[in-house]
């Protein structure tokens, strides 16, 4: 079972701005460098016993990606489908109570 030093070390290499940005890909001139939002979370603890344990979690979702060709880099927006179902689903919900 992995000691609390270890899970943080753990933790500190998962959360990295590898984690951020991907690789860069070519293609048809042009680079682009896929972002993401990353968060993570974990704790831990024990008794007098030295009984204890721990746990670390991480998640991303992309966010969109920068674009660069002829010089020029631009932002491209990733498109969160979900949550643009999620709005309208919101919003129509409170048209139709407002009946």
């Amino acid at each position: 079972m992995p000691n609390v030093d270890e899970l943080l070390q753990g933790a500190r290499d998962a959360i990295s701005v590898k984690r951020v940005f991907g690789d860069p890909i070519e293609t048809e001139g042009a680079t682009i460098i896929p972002a993401a939002k990353v968060g993570g979370g974990g704790g831990g603890g024990g008794d007098s016993e030295d009984n204890g344990g721990g746990g670390f979690g991480i998640g991303a979702k992309p966010v969109g990606a920068y674009v660069i060709k002829e010089g020029d880099v631009s932002w491209q927006p990733a498109v969160d489908v979900n949550r643009i179902i999620a709005f309208a689903f919101v919003l129509g919900l409170v048209f139709a109570l407002k009946r």
